[in-house]
């Protein structure tokens, strides 16, 4: 008899036909998220959940006796209870790898949007209010162009994007890492730093930490006062690694120049966060990896390291 498994999303028929060659699979289909009493219902007696950003929690694996694999369509695994999984013995695995491009590219672009203020800029053009002056004085942007880039978090993401801003841009680029890269340093020609020379240097600050008891919260006050009022702050990593009051005062009292931010403290934002009031942020609605390329790499990743552990095998990614 085949596994049985719930995914929690819908998916392509390309990774629906991969995992029925193995499983017994059922799909929510539909567009809205699935609610959590629906998703109790569906996992009552499955062997393996395929899903994406759902917390795993004690509650949740209560109502899922009989299941043995937790597989995330998601690099970060942040929404695990880990405890509580070893407790259980549910394995947990992600998709690392397959986005490493996709992120660095909306990395780069939130970088040059806030720079070039296009966003704001796209807005002016719309909104009819261009006139032959409009593009100088108050609508000048800032160069990327061998600028410094301080990059925190130095992981496959952050030397993808390293290799942009250092071939593309011709920018200096330091990082500040728990290890340092020897190999990245000769090959990509970047400078390490502790975390408060980068800040003190850059001209760009890109988070790209995934989100740990260490990484909480941790840009606050201090590092936004140790950065250049000309600085630009980029985050594409996960919202709680920034405290948002800190980076709300700052933009408000000029201690930086502006901000890109693909990720929130609560997603959804809410429409009347003060963030989304100000012309010098950048927003995206934590869309690092969502290209149809990407997105469908990861789906059969994640499939992929699900049959592997209903299969009595090592999944490529598990994370516990």
């Amino acid at each position: 008899m085949k596994p049985k498994v719930f995914v929690s999303m819908p998916i392509s028929q390309e990774v629906k036909d991969y995992l029925m060659q193995h499983c017994d699979i059922k799909v929510w289909e539909e567009q809205e998220p699935i609610k959590r009493d629906d998703l109790l219902r569906e996992i009552a007696d499955v062997d393996g959940l395929l899903t994406s950003g759902r917390r795993i929690t004690e509650n949740l694996l209560h109502h899922a006796p009989k299941l043995k694999v937790v597989s995330n369509k998601s690099v970060g695994y942040n929404n695990f209870d880990l405890e509580a999984m070893k407790k259980h013995n549910v394995i947990g695995t992600n998709t690392p790898g397959v986005l490493d491009e996709t992120v660095a590219d909306l990395a780069v672009g939130l970088m040059l949007a806030a720079a070039r203020r296009i966003s704001e800029l796209d807005q002016l053009v719309k909104s009819g209010q261009w006139t032959p002056q409009s593009w100088d004085g108050p609508f000048l942007g800032v160069d990327v162009h061998r600028a410094t880039l301080g990059v925190i978090g130095m992981g496959r993401i952050g030397e993808a994007v390293a290799k942009r801003a250092r071939l593309g841009f011709n920018m200096e680029v330091l990082y500040c890492n728990r290890r340092q890269k020897p190999k990245a340093e000769k090959e990509l020609g970047v400078k390490y730093a502790d975390l408060d020379t980068l800040l003190q240097q850059s001209d760009f600050v890109m988070l790209l930490t995934p989100l740990t008891p260490e990484t909480e919260g941790m840009i606050g006050e201090r590092e936004f006062q140790l950065m250049k009022e000309s600085a630009i702050f980029i985050n594409v990593s996960r919202g709680q690694t920034v405290d948002e009051d800190a980076l709300i005062r700052a933009l408000k009292n000029k201690e930086i120049y502006a901000a890109a931010l693909d990720v929130f403290q609560q997603e959804p934002v809410t429409k009347d966060h003060p963030l989304l009031q100000m012309k010098n942020v950048v927003t995206t609605p934590h869309i690092g990896s969502a290209t149809r390329k990407t997105t469908e790499a990861m789906a059969m990743k994640a499939a992929e390291n699900l049959v592997a552990a209903l299969t009595g095998k090592e999944p490529e990614n598990r994370v516990i």
